[in-house]
C-alpha cells in the first residue's frame, strides 16, 4: 500500500508545468482512484515521459465544444486534477493499463507549446481551504454529508457498516467530499463545480445540497463491491477503466 500523504507531496522541483490528458465525461478528483486504459500513440507517449520522469498526469475534461480553428485543440475545463501514477502494466499491440491517484486541483493558467504530440499546460496549484469561521460547525457539516449520502446508499449486506469504516474515522472533510464527488453520478457540469472549490465547507454544503435534491440511483451490488473492495484496479463503482 502506497502512504497517501507521500503519494500526493509534489516533486521539489515542480515548475507548474505539466502534461494533459484531456477525456469526455470525465472529472477526476484528488483523493480518487481512477484507472485508464492507454492506446493512442501521443498519450502512449505521454505515458513514457511521465513514467520516466515525475509519473504525473493532468486529467482534463473535454467541455463538448468544438475548435475555433481547424488547427486548435478542442476545447477543456480550465479546472484539472493533477494525478501521480501508483501502478501500470503494460499489455499487447503497445496498449497500457494505468492507475492514477488524484493528487491536488489545478487552475490552467495558460497552454504552452512543448514541442509534444500531447498538450501540456501551465497551472496554479489549488489547495483545500479550512476556513477557521467553520471550524466548530465542520464536525455537524461532516456528519450531515454522511447521513446524506447514506441516505442513497442501498442497505444490502455490510455497505451500510462499510460506509462508516471507510469515510466516518479520521478522514478529513475534504478527502470525504471528494471521494464522493468522484463515486456518484452527477452531471459532469456539477463535479466540475465541485472540483473547482477550494473552499473545503462550501464544497461539503452544495455536496449535501446535490445529495438531497439530486436524483441518484445506485445499484447495491455495485456500491458493496467497491466498499467491499476499494483498491480493485478496475471497480464497476467506480466506473471501469477510461479509455483514450
Amino acid at each position: 500500500m502506497h502512504n497517501l500523504e507521500d503519494v500526493t507531496r509534489l516533486p521539489d522541483d515542480f515548475d507548474g508545468r505539466v502534461r494533459l490528458f484531456p477525456l469526455p465525461e470525465l472529472v477526476a478528483f484528488p483523493h480518487a482512484m481512477q484507472p485508464l486504459h492507454v492506446f493512442e500513440p501521443r498519450y502512449c507517449e505521454m505515458l513514457a515521459e511521465s513514467l520516466a520522469g515525475d509519473r504525473l498526469i493532468a486529467m482534463a475534461t473535454l467541455t463538448g465544444g468544438i475548435a475555433a480553428l481547424p488547427q486548435t485543440a478542442p476545447p477543456i475545463a480550465s479546472t484539472i486534477c493533477l494525478g501521480k501514477i501508483i501502478s501500470h502494466s503494460e499489455v499487447e499491440d503497445d496498449r497500457h493499463n494505468l492507475l492514477l491517484v488524484g493528487m491536488r486541483r489545478g487552475k490552467i493558467i495558460r497552454e504552452i507549446d512543448a514541442s509534444r504530440p500531447f498538450r501540456m499546460a501551465e497551472i496554479d496549484v489549488i489547495d483545500d481551504v479550512y476556513p477557521p469561521s467553520g471550524a466548530e460547525s465542520r464536525t455537524r457539516l461532516k456528519k450531515n454529508l454522511l447521513d446524506a449520502f447514506g441516505e442513497i446508499i442501498p442497505v444490502s449486506g455490510n455497505v451500510q457498516q462499510n460506509l462508516h469504516e471507510l469515510m466516518a474515522g479520521q478522514m478529513a472533510l475534504g478527502p470525504i467530499t471528494d471521494i464522493i464527488s468522484y463515486t456518484l453520478p452527477f452531471e459532469v457540469e456539477e463535479k466540475l463545480c465541485l472540483l473547482a472549490e477550494p473552499n473545503v465547507d462550501q464544497r461539503a454544503n452544495e455536496l449535501v445540497r446535490l445529495l438531497r435534491t439530486g436524483k441518484i440511483q445506485l445499484h447495491s451490488v455495485t456500491v458493496e463491491e467497491q466498499l467491499n473492495e476499494p483498491n480493485s484496479p478496475a471497480p464497476r463503482f467506480p466506473p471501469p477503466f477510461s479509455e483514450n
